[in-house]
């Protein structure tokens, strides 16, 4: 293989490029400043323009959109399902209705298009209380609170159009779950799958898990509680008899099953589905894997699935956001502690530095352009020790209003 083309502008983009590129050419289609300045080619060009022999499409708008179909329509590998598929992530009332038909484990819920019916359905729940828009939010339609009030509220405004827009007119309202979640990619050849090592993420924008959810604050990987055995649980209990339902309904998906998942005393359920890498997951998956994901995604897309042979070591990753986010980053604030490359202006042992949200200004700084701007990721032999070195390396990087998680992955043992 020659050429492969990442589709995105973000962190997991930036971290995919990576670990695609030593075997192949990679281009990121748009990319952004730090990918470039890490020695990536980045392109406006069409896909189907720039010679592509695999496409890994990163964000989820364009395959609910269905570029797969179109790529794959002009004889291009795509690593990434069709408009059919992308419906897991593009409905959730669809999502919860697919569940249903596959005998998938998932929470109590009910689908609403007008206030009345919604909230009183929402009386004969107990908190908390999980309510979520049926369309795309970029991570940040859903609120799980505890007060009847503040549901109440976020029900009227979505179904209004106020929060989300159109997205935002139909809710899916659950139950919580108790647990703890766990984040699990499976590629899929439209045949077979064979999953990833687990990851967990960090939704909620402060420590502790106080403040809004967000597209993600940070991530780690892997979870010491869900390998072996229970990862064949869930592949059992929820991913194998998903795709056996694509099946059955006559769609051929060839991507990334993720799956978000609510691990508790019942056993695994499934909260969410993305058809497509996660973000921030990527970019403590992406440097585990390293060069091996070429030939992974390559074979998923093609129908040949291999595999994956297990991982060494552990990564975490933490992300560095802009003030404001995730309601109304602040964009422009200079970026101190990076060399010209866009990396660490003093390299640290195992770290990476991917771009989510960065530009350059006029004199060539790299400044805020998102709302997460960096991920800053780090290997080690452990957790413990991948933890230790992502923080090291956070410290020297700042700039005005920084948002960070000082917790991520902070409660496991090294």
């Amino acid at each position: 293989m020659t050429r492969v083309v990442v589709i995105g502008a973000g962190a997991r983009e930036h971290a995919l490029a990576r670990s695609l590129g030593p075997a192949a050419e990679v281009i990121v289609s748009p990319g952004n400043a730090g990918i470039e300045a890490d020695g990536i080619a980045c392109s406006r060009a069409p896909a189907w323009e720039l010679g592509a022999e695999l496409v890994v499409v990163g964000p989820e708008q364009p395959l609910v959109d269905g570029l797969g179909d179109e790529l794959r329509a002009r004889g291009v590998a795509v690593l990434g399902p069709g408009r059919d598929g992308a419906r897991l992530e593009g409905s959730k009332a669809f999502l919860k209705e697919f569940l249903s038909s596959a005998g998938v484990p998932t929470a109590r819920y009910g689908t609403f298009d007008e206030p009345g019916p919604a909230l009183a359905y929402l009386e004969t729940m107990v908190p908390p209380y999980v309510i979520k828009t049926d369309g795309l939010a970029a991570g940040k339609g859903v609120l799980v609170t505890s007060e009847l009030a503040e549901a109440r509220t976020d029900v009227a405004d979505k179904l209004a159009g106020r929060s989300f827009g159109r997205a935002g007119t139909r809710v899916v309202i659950e139950e919580g779950l108790e647990g703890f979640e766990c984040s699990l990619h499976a590629l899929c050849d439209g045949r077979r799958v064979a999953a990833l090592v687990s990851a967990q993420d960090f939704k909620r924008v402060g420590d502790a898990d106080r403040g809004p959810n967000t597209g993600g604050m940070g991530a780690f990987a892997p979870l010491a509680a869900v390998t072996g055995a229970a990862v064949e649980q869930v592949m059992d209990l929820i991913v194998e008899p998903t795709l056996a339902e694509l099946v059955r309904r006559g769609i051929d998906y060839r991507g990334v099953l993720y799956a978000g998942l609510m691990i508790g005393p019942a056993g695994p359920k499934l909260i969410e589905y993305n058809v497509r890498f996660g973000d921030p997951e990527t970019e403590v998956l992406a440097p585990l894997y390293g060069s091996e994901l070429l030939e992974l995604t390559y074979a998923a897309a093609t129908g040949e699935l291999v595999a994956p042979r297990p991982v060494r070591g552990a990564a975490v990753t933490v992300v560095l956001a802009a003030q404001g986010y995730p309601g109304a980053p602040r964009r422009g604030d200079v970026i101190e502690g990076l060399g010209a490359d866009g990396q660490l202006g003093t390299p640290l042992e195992g770290v990476s530095v991917y771009h989510a949200g960065t530009a350059r200004d006029a004199d060539g700084r790299f400044v805020t352009a998102g709302g997460r701007v960096l991920a800053i990721s780090a290997l080690g032999p452990s957790i413990g020790v991948a933890r230790e070195r992502a923080y090291a390396a956070a410290a020297t990087v700042s700039f005005d209003g920084m948002v960070m998680r000082t917790d991520i992955a902070g409660k496991v043992t090294p």
